[in-house]
């Protein structure tokens, strides 16, 4: 789908989706719990969709509704059903690492497909952790095929990589026979999104000990076994995708952004305390926050514990007066697209001033002018996204091209949009 931005005034109030890495863990634990879990406030994204559809081939019965689900789960690994068909994970790496670990759990040969870069991207950890245990794991450009029943002890897994390989394990731990350990070395990235697993599997009735040790490392322990129970689950706002939001508001002023929990435990919240750093004006209102028109200044970031906020935080960087150097880059490489090169190649296209060194990206605020050639989104939410941002807070008309990659994660991205007065035609 192409989308054409035509230069507009926006305003108003914009409420953001549901956060799709607690709805996936919510989604999850609710397969696995002993009775009916009721999980509000839920948008059926295409990721969200892939993980519904592979906790039904774990036998879970999931009846969907216009903004909630119900889902009757296994209570225990006992209660999986015969796999019969390929696990269709599409592009959620998310779905693919949390359902690794379980379904290894059913003793049999399970195939993993998908769709885009999925298995472009690494999965190099699992392959050692079942190497060790003389278990099948194969993987090609085509999926990912396990076959054995992982069996419980000491993991030790490297903190420098993506956080779902924790959190995958974390979620088989309990169903195994007994308990596992979990040693996250330094340094630990990423930990927030692994605290939000925990809340998850704790609000689901699962006990996790955590325990920071003198190496540096974080040692996780889970008694086992142990059986998730059934609880009802409201789904908060998402951090990552208000920082869209929120960084149109301090270029353009006069947004509020709802929908949010201000107590919220969500890695991505530092968006906001990104933007203060930069000058950024904006007050708490209920439900949410008030984004006034700011004169943004240069800062450094580091995007270790918070990657999905990359795109939006180099279009940030356009916008701001100085060169913003944003450090531990390097995974933005291994996502839908590699996003370091996807946001250099298209904000290029509207004379910004990037450069990339290894795993530091700096970004020197210029004027920008509308690009003489189409934008493309190369099939990553995140990117349309940012690109969007960059074109409607610089003032400018654009073409965007692979517009539809937003129905990742958020497919009302548009309509949000025209809501605030953004004229779009899509075609």
């Amino acid at each position: 789908m192409d989308a054409r931005l035509h230069v507009s005034r926006l305003s108003g109030q914009a409420t953001v989706p549901p956060s799709k890495s607690a709805a996936h863990r919510a989604v999850l634990c609710a397969a696995l719990a002993d009775g009916v879990s009721h999980i509000t406030n839920i948008e059926y994204s295409q990721d969200i969709r892939a993980t519904l559809g592979a906790v039904t081939q774990l036998g879970a019965k999931v009846a969907e509704e216009p903004a909630a689900v119900t889902i009757t789960g296994r209570g225990s690994s006992g209660g999986f059903v015969t796999v019969t068909r390929p696990v269709f994970c599409n592009e959620s790496g998310s779905t693919l690492r949390f359902m690794i670990p379980l379904f290894s759990l059913t003793a049999q040969k399970v195939r993993f497909t998908g769709a885009g870069r999925l298995f472009d991207r690494p999965q190099a950890v699992y392959q050692m952790l079942f190497d060790r245990q003389g278990l099948r794991f194969e993987q090609t450009p085509e999926g990912v095929t396990v076959f054995g029943r992982l069996r419980p002890g000491g993991f030790t897994l490297p903190g420098d990589v993506s956080s779902q390989f924790i959190s995958g394990l974390l979620f088989a731990a309990p169903l195994m026979e007994s308990e596992s350990s979990i040693e996250v070395l330094p340094p630990y990235e990423s930990r927030s999104y692994v605290d939000l697993t925990i809340d998850a599997m704790q609000q689901f009735g699962v006990k996790v000990a955590a325990r920071a040790r003198k190496n540096g490392s974080v040692m996780y322990r889970v008694a086992a076994p142990q059986r998730y129970t059934a609880s009802d689950f409201s789904v908060e706002g998402d951090y990552s995708q208000a920082a869209f939001l929120a960084v149109l508001g301090c270029a353009v002023g006069g947004i509020n952004v709802v929908g949010l929990n201000p107590d919220s435990q969500q890695g991505d919240k530092v968006i906001l305390d990104i933007l203060k750093r930069c000058g950024g004006k904006f007050k708490p209102i209920e439900g949410g926050y008030r984004f006034e028109r700011s004169l943004l200044k240069a800062t450094e970031i580091d995007l270790a514990d918070c990657p999905d906020l990359g795109p939006i935080l180099f279009t940030l960087g356009c916008f701001c007066n100085g060169s913003t150097v944003i450090r531990n880059a390097g995974r933005l490489r291994l996502k839908e697209s590699d996003r370091i090169s996807a946001m250099q190649e298209e904000l290029k296209k509207m004379g910004a001033r990037i450069e990339v060194d290894g795993d530091t990206v700096t970004i020197t605020g210029v004027a920008l002018h509308a690009p003489a050639e189409p934008l493309y989104g190369h099939n990553d939410h995140r990117i349309v996204m940012a690109l969007a941002v960059a074109v409607y807070a610089a003032g400018l008309p654009a073409l965007l091209r692979g517009a539809e990659a937003v129905n990742k994660s958020w497919p009302a991205f548009w309509d949000t949009l025209r809501g605030l007065g953004a004229k779009i035609d899509t075609e």
